[in-house]
C-alpha cells in the first residue's frame, strides 16, 4: 500500500513540474507595435528594442494601432502580417532560426521598417548597387552597367547623376524618394537611396517630355 502511494505521488510531481524541469524551454515573449504615427517597433519583455535573438520559439504580441498601417514580419521560415484595414491585438507563435528577419509596414516600406539577427552573425551587407543618371538639354537617362534601367530589386542604391545642362535638371521621385539637381546649373551629384517597392520616375522639371520610369520589385524571401 505504501509503495502504491509513493508511485502515485511521484507521478503527480512529474506532471506538475515546470517546463524548465522537464527539459522543454518556454517560448520567449516579444511585443510588436505599429502606429498610430509613422512608427513600427519590436521590443523584448523589458521594453528594449530587439536587435539580436537566440534561435528558438517566440510568442509575439502585435499591437496594430492604425487602419493606415500593418505589421509584416518575415525571414527564414517566418511570414506573418496583419491587415492594413484593421486594428487590435494579434498573437503569433514563431520559431526563429539563424539569419536576418525584417519587419515593416507594407503601406510605407521605406520609412517604417526594422530588422534583427538571430543566431550566428550574418555576413556584412553587400555594397550599394550603382545607377547612373544623366540629363542634357535634349535627353535624360538612367542606366545600370550601361543598360537602361527598367526594373530593379528593392535595396540600397548609389545614384550618380551628371547634369550637363543649364536649362534642364534631373529629378527622381518615387516611394520615399524626392531628389533633384538645380535647373540653372551644370552639376554632378551622388545620392545613396533606399528604393522600396513601387514605381519611380526620373524627369526634367522644365521639359516634361524628358522623362523615364522604372519599377522596384520585392526582394525574394531569405
Amino acid at each position: 500500500m505504501q509503495r502504491m502511494l509513493l508511485i502515485t505521488a511521484l507521478a503527480a510531481a512529474a506532471i506538475s513540474l515546470p517546463a524548465a524541469a522537464t527539459g522543454k524551454s518556454a517560448a520567449t515573449n516579444l511585443v510588436g507595435t505599429v502606429g498610430p504615427g509613422l512608427t513600427i517597433t519590436l521590443s523584448d519583455a523589458n521594453g528594449g528594442a530587439v536587435s539580436h535573438l537566440d534561435p528558438g520559439d517566440y510568442v509575439i504580441s502585435i499591437d496594430d494601432r492604425s487602419v493606415l498601417h500593418n505589421y509584416h514580419l518575415f525571414g527564414p521560415g517566418v511570414e506573418q502580417r496583419t491587415d492594413i484595414e484593421t486594428t487590435g491585438m494579434t498573437t503569433w507563435n514563431v520559431t526563429f532560426t539563424d539569419g536576418t528577419y525584417n519587419f515593416r509596414c507594407d503601406a510605407h516600406p521605406t520609412s517604417m521598417k526594422g530588422n534583427f539577427t538571430v543566431g550566428a552573425a550574418p555576413p556584412p551587407p553587400p555594397p550599394p548597387s550603382k545607377l547612373t543618371g544623366k540629363v542634357t538639354s535634349t535627353s535624360i537617362s538612367l542606366k545600370s552597367a550601361g543598360s537602361k534601367v527598367r526594373s530593379v530589386v528593392e535595396g540600397t542604391f548609389k545614384v550618380a547623376v551628371s547634369d550637363t545642362s543649364k536649362t534642364q535638371n534631373f529629378h527622381l521621385t518615387g516611394p520615399g524618394v524626392n531628389k533633384k539637381t538645380g535647373v540653372k546649373a551644370r552639376t554632378k551629384a551622388t545620392w545613396t537611396l533606399e528604393l522600396g517597392v513601387g514605381k519611380y520616375t526620373y524627369r526634367s522639371d522644365k521639359k516634361r517630355r524628358l522623362r523615364g520610369t522604372f519599377t522596384v520589385t520585392p526582394a525574394p524571401p531569405a
